[in-house]
């Protein structure tokens, strides 16, 4: 991670229905290789260390055949898309017929364009690796069924379902275990050395393209969790573990390659003990949508070594969108604020600034037309300033204690964390209720005492003096409203009223 900033901020886009907006708005077709300028300019401004541009991959025209026969995938689409037609269903991103920037984007040469736009701006390319399966018309399935899970005649018989044959072999359909066959892809054998060889060249030409990329359920080419789904259909396993040995591989070619792994079922340290740089928080997402501030303030006590490398996000393609599952709206910038300033990654999902509300399946070319919530963006808006002010929370990071009074412990509802860099300090306090909350912040910084200090808030528009001794001595009190937030930002009285002073001259 020599090249990466600490804690980068990652904007992810749904590739084709962005470009499709703009086509739209510019009146012709728009691919990667002519976004407009000013598009890439925007996204600069927004602070993103990173764009991940979800599904460059070339689809699968037999996934898309297979997706138009499946009700339940029909009925999703119309009930996202009223005026639904076949034309919108463009295939799965994640059934990849060829690890080729599919030519409706903008081919290879598209790519290079949008990456080397990215790089003018101080951004770096993110970009998708399916690991577990490909799709049932990818050449290897023909060419190599030797790389995938093998199936009997009588298997096919008994479970269509769950497999389907090609030039006379069977082979098994892609899955994850606690689901139903996936009917679209082909199951690889990550105990394969032929596919582990063939694999290591593929990653590595994704990674000649881009600056990092998130591996999709990277948890199931775990040793043990294949072993589990596969048994005795699996060959023997090999010796070493197939991410360290793909990680190891393609990294002695390009070294600053950024590893980001999707990850549940608690294996996220596990997956980091692997090679990978970053996993996906899930147990912070789940926690924020459906538990308190105790269980998220239990999951912040974690080693910070650990915690430096998960993703914190509040929705992403696969999940609800938050301005429709976080309500009141204050909710939902509550849960922001928390994902955007803790360690790690932080990940944002177009749409998320906008309030936008429906997901869009990733099968879809359009979503439906939303009118943008003005007060959404605009908390957004400020949020990245305020990052932005705080040098995007860089340095060093410190969980803090809230205390109460017996007769009031509503501080057990507040979440409290500091960051410094040098003399930037910064104050983050979430009060994860829906009812007031109290409690005295106690603070770690030692050098308090003997200065007046100013606490200003760029979320809020609001600022406080108050006296370092008495902050070092007793702590910080607030008084938070339901689902309130300080996002304070430390600066001598003296250094403040000379700014504004200066700004006034």
């Amino acid at each position: 991670m020599t090249s990466w900033p600490q804690n980068p901020l990652i904007y992810e886009i749904n590739t084709w229905v962005w470009l499709g907006q703009l086509s739209k708005q510019h009146g012709r077709h728009v691919t990667l290789a002519d976004v407009p300028e000013q598009q890439w300019d925007a996204i600069g401004r927004m602070g993103f260390d990173a764009v991940w541009l979800m599904g460059v991959w070339e689809r699968s025209p037999l996934g898309i055949r297979v997706a138009n026969e499946n009700a339940a995938l029909l009925e999703e689409f119309r009930r996202v898309l009223p005026d639904f037609t076949e034309a919108d269903n463009v295939g799965s991103p994640y059934c990849v017929r060829r690890y080729k920037v599919d030519l409706h984007l903008g081919g290879p040469e598209g790519l290079a364009r949008a990456r080397e736009a990215l790089s003018r701006r101080g951004m770096r390319l993110i970009l998708d690796y399916v690991p577990n399966h490909v799709a049932l018309d990818h050449p290897a399935v023909a060419e190599h069924p030797d790389f995938f899970i093998r199936g009997s005649h009588e298997d096919l018989e008994q479970d269509p379902a769950s497999f389907f044959e090609v030039n006379g072999q069977v082979i098994a359909r892609g899955r994850d275990p606690n689901f139903p066959a996936w009917p679209d892809v082909a199951q690889v054998n990550a105990f394969s050395e032929g596919f582990r060889t063939a694999i290591t060249d593929t990653v590595a030409s994704i990674a000649a393209q881009c600056d990092g990329m998130r591996c999709d359920m990277a948890m199931l080419m775990m040793t043990d969790i294949f072993r589990r789904t596969w048994g005795l259909r699996a060959s023997g396993a090999p010796d070493i573990e197939f991410w360290p040995q793909i990680i190891g591989a393609v990294r002695q070619r390009h070294p600053d390659v950024l590893f980001i792994a999707e990850a549940y079922w608690d294996l996220e340290a596990a997956l980091q003990e692997q090679g990978f740089d970053y996993c996906y928080d899930k147990r912070l997402y789940d926690r924020l949508e459906h538990e308190g501030a105790s269980t998220i303030r239990m999951h912040l006590t974690a080693g910070l070594d650990y915690q430096r490398r998960l993703v914190r996000f509040i929705e992403n393609h696969d999940e609800p969108r938050a301005a429709a599952t976080l309500q009141p709206e204050a909710r939902h910038a509550a849960a922001a604020i928390v994902s955007m300033t803790l360690p790690g990654a932080r990940l944002m999902h177009q749409g998320q600034f906008e309030g936008r509300q429906t997901r869009i399946p990733v099968f879809l070319a359009r979503g439906p037309d939303e009118t943008e919530n003005t007060e959404v963006r605009q908390f957004y808006e400020r949020l990245l300033r305020g990052l932005d002010l705080a040098d995007g929370l860089r340095g060093e990071w410190s969980l803090c204690e809230a205390t109460g009074w017996p007769d009031n412990q509503s501080c057990e509802n507040l979440l409290t964390w500091t960051w410094r860099n040098e003399d930037r300090m910064s104050l983050i306090v979430v009060n994860y209720a829906d009812s007031a909350s109290q409690g005295m912040v106690k603070l770690p910084w030692p050098h308090l005492s003997g200065t007046g200090w100013r606490l200003q808030d760029p979320i809020a528009g609001t600022k406080f003096d108050r006296s370092g001794h008495d902050m070092q001595e007793n702590g910080l009190y607030v008084d938070v409203p339901p689902w309130g937030t300080h996002f304070l930002q430390f600066v001598p009285v003296a250094e403040a009223v000379e700014a504004e002073a200066a700004t006034i001259r």
